[in-house]
């Protein structure tokens, strides 16, 4: 711990505008890289929750220090850990191609709101760290992620159609270029066809010889009776 900071960590109004500004930066800074990215939650959404997490940490702090409350000053603490999953909650999102969005945003607002019950504790030291650690997170280790995708062998191809005959059909395409596939799902997507069928979604985690996916999303969608191809 830093001897400089003793004074700050007791509850008086510098101490109170300091942990508070370090909420409100820490959580700019973070929000500033999700709207970047154009994520659902962004600047305004991390600060607020931060600001937020730090009151009621300080609130904590000043009900037992200061009124000699008899209660336990964590308590408040606790129910923003709580409650920010539901705040967390709506910023994940389902696809059409029932694909999970916005868990990476979910996390970091939860993050966020330990940071800012950490400055809102006087423990600047942890939520200045928290701080470096969550950009390395989402910043460094995203391009990290990104590159373990792309070397890796498997791909995952998503197809719409109205037979059932059609995914034996697209089967045997795979099986004719030496791509193998498992873990088949199908399911009913709910989406229309131009003829108002509906259509049934299937996954399969292909695992391609060689890097052909252009040419084979166009041969696979020539075949009879597929309405839609994705591969990633």
């Amino acid at each position: 711990m830093i001897d400089g900071l003793t004074y700050f960590r007791e509850i008086n109004f510098f101490s109170v505008f300091l942990r508070m500004a370090c909420a409100m930066v820490c959580g700019g800074i973070i929000g500033t890289e999700r709207e970047y990215k154009r994520r659902s939650a962004g600047f305004r959404t991390h600060i607020l929750i931060c600001l937020g997490a730090c009151i009621a940490a300080l609130t904590g702090q000043f009900l037992s220090i200061n009124l000699h409350y008899t209660t336990d000053m964590a308590r408040l603490g606790a129910q923003v850990v709580a409650g920010i999953g539901f705040i967390g909650a709506g910023a994940i999102i389902l696809t059409p191609q029932n694909q999970v969005r916005g868990l990476t945003t979910s996390a970091g607002l939860w993050a966020a709101s330990i940071m800012g019950l950490a400055f809102g504790s006087g423990f600047y030291e942890g939520g200045f760290i928290t701080t470096a650690l969550i950009l390395v997170a989402e910043i460094v280790f995203s391009k990290y992620e990104f590159w373990v995708r792309s070397h890796t062998k498997g791909n995952i191809l998503y197809i719409e159609y109205i037979e059932k005959s059609t995914l034996d059909l697209v089967l045997n395409e795979l099986r004719a270029r030496e791509i193998k596939a498992d873990n088949i799902e199908a399911f009913r997507s709910g989406e229309l066809n131009a003829a108002q069928k509906k259509m049934i979604g299937a996954y399969l985690h292909v695992s391609m010889p060689n890097r052909e996916s252009a040419d084979l999303v166009s041969c696979l969608s020539n075949i009879r009776g597929v309405e839609r191809i994705e591969l990633w």
